[in-house]
């Protein structure tokens, strides 16, 4: 799906959907995902009678960085319920899926992140002192992989 042109995209138009098992659902609009990334560990390795004076570096394992999302808190109680399942002792791992959109909101750009499960949510900073701040969520996943197309 990652489609080529010469101008980058923007980044604020994407969509974000969390696949229980049954049906995707888009859950109200995020203003941010943070995060996304991949680490490839390697092993160094050298034989005794390599004739450079170097070690190899063998690919082993991989890791995918921990996602931050963010949202104005708007009443749906579903992140905070998955959550909830999971300290409770629930393994509900989801599929999730990031989308960037171009200025038509035609998909460009995807990350599929499998078996994410969330690992911490943080609520609104809240403050009387008038200011027009929006009362913000914070979700953190993990996941065991991610697919770019």
């Amino acid at each position: 799906m990652a489609t080529f042109r010469e101008d980058p995209y923007s980044a604020f138009n994407f969509l974000v959907s969390l696949n229980d098992g049954q049906e995707s659902e888009l859950v109200g609009g995020f203003s941010d995902v943070s995060g996304l990334g991949v680490e490839v560990s390697y092993a160094e390795y050298r034989n005794g009678n390599e004739k450079v004076n170097t070690v190899r570096k063998i690919a082993n394992t991989f890791k995918v960085d921990d996602i931050t999302l963010k949202r104005g808190l708007i009443g749906s109680t579903s992140l905070w319920e998955w959550l909830n399942n999971v300290s409770a002792g629930a393994h509900e791992p989801r599929l999730v899926v990031i989308t960037l959109l171009d200025e038509a909101r035609n998909a460009v750009a995807s990350w599929e992140l499998r078996k994410a499960q969330p690992k911490k949510w943080t609520g609104p900073a809240l403050a009387a002192k008038g200011g027009g701040e929006v009362a913000m969520e914070e979700l953190s996943l993990v996941c065991e992989g991610c697919k770019y197309s």
